[in-house]
């Protein structure tokens, strides 16, 4: 069990909690923002600490971080904090979740992962990521660094996502395929080929009907 301190106090720093609280050994004491953002000395019920003195309060030879930050600047934002926070001389927890199903798969600190992602054997997922729930991680995958991976995504086996990469909901990514670093690939995404860095994949909203609802005959 550790003493866990989580960066941010939103509504992601509020799902870790409800996550470390209900479903994992350790125990959460804090909270911590840069100094700039702080509106509250509080968040349910915890201090909340500026994080150019958290080391002075809480400091990393007793705690433990993690940053559940999300994919803003396409992971860029989580991965600076992360990397100041090791400067600092923390170290992190991963949470995995007990309700999602994976086979001794090597995970990297500070990941964050949710119920129902099904994580096939052979697999390696690496520093920081998250990975929202529902999703299906097929054999032989690699995550790399910073990566992060919404809801009920297709990765078929043998697929890298580079570093930085945001993959949407519902995108689907068959096997074999090298996804470049820093990749946005949008909501219900299909990819057949391996991608370059810096990709962006959005494919177009569904048509809104030119019949309204209410002159529908059969529904």
């Amino acid at each position: 069990m550790a003493k866990v301190i989580i960066f941010g106090a939103g509504q992601i720093a509020e799902i870790a909690l409800f996550y470390l609280k209900n479903d994992s050994e350790h125990e959460v004491v804090a909270f911590t923002l840069d100094s700039d953002f702080l509106k509250t000395d509080k968040f349910h019920n915890l201090p909340v600490i500026g994080f150019d003195q958290i080391e002075k309060e809480y400091p990393p030879q007793d705690y433990k971080m993690f940053i559940p930050i999300s994919y803003n600047k396409i992971n860029k934002i989580r991965a600076k904090k992360f990397e100041e926070a090791k400067i600092k001389g923390y170290s992190f927890i991963s949470y995995i979740s007990s309700k999602a199903t994976y086979y001794n798969t090597p995970v990297g600190e500070n990941c964050f992962i949710f119920e129902n992602n099904v994580i096939q054997p052979c697999t390696k997922i690496g520093d920081n990521c998250i990975l929202w729930s529902g999703n299906h991680i097929g054999h032989h995958t690699i995550i790399e660094d910073h990566c992060f991976l919404a809801s009920h995504i297709v990765i078929s086996g043998s697929v890298t996502i580079g570093k930085y990469s945001f993959i949407g909901v519902n995108a689907t990514i068959r096997d074999n395929i090298q996804i470049g670093k820093s990749n946005v690939i949008g909501a219900s995404s299909l990819i057949l080929s391996n991608t370059d860095d810096n990709s962006v994949f959005s494919p177009r909203q569904t048509d809104k009907s030119k019949v309204p609802s209410n002159k529908l005959r059969a529904i």
